[in-house]
C-alpha cells in the first residue's frame, strides 16, 4: 500500500476543516483529535470489519458485515457532523447506520427477504427525520426569524381577499 493511499484523504480533510473553519483553528493535537476522532477510530473499525470478511473470511462469515456497514456509516455521519458542526440534523444518520448493516447481511448473505421490512422502515424514518429537521434548520436560517414571515402571511391575506372566491349573498 502506497502513502499516497493513506495521505490523500488526510489531505483532504484538513483542506475541509479548514475551508470550513475559515481557517480559524488552532492545530495542535487536542484539536486534530476533537475533529478527526471519527476518522481514526470508528471509520478503521467499520472498514476493518469489512476487510475481514472480504478477505480473511472469504465470504462466509456474513455476519461481520453489521457491526461493519454500522460502524462505516456511523464514522462517516460523525466526521461530517465534526466537520460542519451540524450534529442537529445529521442525528438520523445512526438510524440510517443500522439500515446499512442490516441492508449489507441482506445484500451479502442469503437475500432473507423478511430483513427488507426494519431495512425500508429504518431507512424510512432516517429519511424523513433529515428532511423534517434539514428543511427547519433551511426554514429559520433563510426567513430569520418573524419578520419576513410576518410579510408572508400579509402578501398571503392580500391574495386571498382580491382573488379569493367571490360569494353573493
Amino acid at each position: 500500500m502506497s502513502r499516497n493511499v493513506l495521505f490523500g484523504p488526510i489531505l483532504i480533510l484538513l483542506g475541509v476543516l479548514m475551508f470550513s473553519r475559515g481557517g480559524a483553528v488552532h492545530w495542535d493535537t487536542g484539536s486534530v483529535f476533537a475533529y478527526f476522532w471519527p476518522s481514526m477510530f470508528v471509520l478503521p473499525l467499520g472498514v476493518f470489519f469489512h476487510w475481514l470478511y472480504f478477505s480473511l473470511l472469504q465470504q462466509r462469515g456474513v455476519g461481520v458485515l453489521v457491526p461493519g456497514g454500522i460502524l462505516l456509516t456511523a464514522g462517516l455521519v460523525c466526521q461530517v457532523a465534526m466537520l460542519f458542526d451540524s450534529w442537529s440534523f445529521m442525528w438520523p444518520g445512526f438510524i440510517f447506520a443500522v439500515a446499512v448493516g442490516l441492508f449489507e447481511l441482506y445484500w451479502f448473505g442469503s437475500r432473507n427477504k423478511w430483513l427488507l421490512i426494519p431495512i425500508n422502515i429504518l431507512t424510512v424514518l432516517s429519511v424523513l427525520f433529515f428532511a423534517i429537521f434539514s428543511i427547519g434548520a433551511l426554514f429559520s436560517s433563510l426567513l430569520n426569524g418573524r419578520p419576513i414571515l410576518a410579510l408572508a402571511l400579509i402578501a398571503a391575506g392580500g391574495f386571498v381577499m382580491l382573488f379569493g372566491r367571490k360569494r353573493s349573498f
